[in-house]
């Protein structure tokens, strides 16, 4: 029995896209995190620890809720996570001392990990093998759009605001139009589900789950998929200390050329990606990102910053939907959403080691140049471990190179 329905745009798909979209609306205007935590006195070798706890929490958690969400109650575990992000925005208006925010942390990453993990659960059911990689990089967008569109817009109410803290109580009100969406389409999700194979809606059994992870192109996978959001998390953290260097706007011109490059290559790159040999481009592609995180190690103008920040959202927009594709190809049916939201445990993975393993390389005097130098060893061992990939389509008998 088919496991989604066709075509790609399925009404179901583009209410879970919008969905995402205003959940990650929420979720972009914290990109300021660190410099908010020292207007309100925070030590700082308490700020990395507070910025990393957040997808910490997101971590820890998933690798219980991965069992635990499947796409029979993935709308009511989505539910459960857009009203708690909204309560997380809310109360950092009164989180102002160290115990405080670590228990605030731990929510708004229950909250974020609840509101991802669902909503990948879902989605992918309504996403065709044969269109995978136009699929993921359509999705993607959803989560990309906003840190294209909330940080120039804090950027522009933080002078009229008291602080950050109030951008993020405002900004809560964009669950609402998710909550709604939600709400007005959880029939029909529900419907779409109750019609797919029963053995695409249960829950993984645990020798499911071990036998999935012996597999060793899914292990194999996984790893790479850390090594790029640690790169990834590296440049996100650390560009504006790097830039800092070169002048004072450069920072928001490396993010805006490297997202805007990014959104098109996914947008463009999604007619094409699928018809492509995916493994081999994605060999390819990350080849091309070590050497433009090199450049930018060596970086010492705000014009050389310019050209690599499109290399590097070229760079990026390639890689992770033909990551996500591939990891998505070599899974079972039955184990997509299960090792979709294990490569998304990797990212959360990322994203904490990087401000906490960076920030105590930095606080003892390293630079952030050197930084990116390892994150370029980082992307060559990462691509080192595709080299042993291999894996046939299942479904389709066809050699994915």
């Amino acid at each position: 029995m088919t496991t989604i329905p066709k075509p790609l745009l399925s009404l179901e798909f583009i209410l879970l896209a919008g969905i995402s979209f205003f959940a990650f609306c929420n979720m972009a205007v914290f990109y300021g995190f660190y410099d908010y935590l020292e207007t309100i006195g925070i030590p700082v070798e308490w700020r990395g620890v507070l910025l990393g706890l957040e997808p910490f929490t997101a971590f820890m958690l998933r690798l219980l809720l991965i069992p635990l969400i499947s796409a029979a109650n993935g709308a009511r575990m989505l539910l459960i996570g857009l009203l708690l992000l909204v309560v997380a925005l809310l109360s950092y208006r009164w989180a102002t001392t160290i115990p405080s925010l670590i228990v605030l942390r731990i929510l708004h990453g229950a909250a974020f990990v609840l509101v991802v993990s669902a909503s990948i659960t879902l989605v992918v059911r309504f996403i065709p093998e044969e269109r995978s990689a136009q699929g993921f990089s359509l999705f993607s967008l959803a989560t990309l759009l906003p840190y294209a569109i909330m940080p120039p817009l804090t950027e522009w109410l933080l002078p009229q605001v008291a602080s950050a803290a109030e951008i993020y109580a405002v900004v809560s009100v964009l669950a609402i139009p998710a909550i709604l969406l939600l709400l007005m389409g959880q029939q029909r999700l529900n419907l779409a589900v109750a019609g797919l194979d029963q053995t695409l809606t249960r829950r993984p059994g645990r020798q499911e789950l071990q036998e999935d992870l012996r597999q060793p192109a899914v292990l194999l996978l996984l790893a790479v998929n850390l090594g790029v959001y640690l790169v990834y998390s590296t440049v996100f953290y650390f560009m504006k200390n790097f830039a800092g260097h070169l002048g004072g706007g450069e920072v928001g011109t490396f993010f805006t050329l490297s997202t805007v490059t990014l959104i098109l290559t996914r947008l463009l790159g999604g007619l094409v990606f699928d018809r492509f040999p995916k493994l081999r481009t994605l060999k390819m592609s990350m080849a091309g990102l070590a050497l433009c995180l090199l450049g930018l190690a060596q970086a010492d103008s705000g014009e050389k910053l310019a050209a690599l920040a499109v290399i590097y959202g070229l760079g990026i927009g390639v890689c992770l939907p033909l990551l996500n594709s591939v990891l998505f190809m070599a899974s079972p049916p039955n184990l997509r959403g299960v090792n979709t939201n294990l490569a998304l445990f990797m990212m959360d993975a990322g994203f904490f080691l990087s401000p906490w393993l960076g920030g105590a390389y930095l606080a003892a005097g390293g630079e952030v140049g050197v930084l990116f130098t390892g994150c370029a060893l980082l992307l060559a061992l990462a691509s080192a471990l595709l080299l042993a990939v291999r894996l046939n389509s299942g479904n389709h008998g066809r050699r994915i190179w």
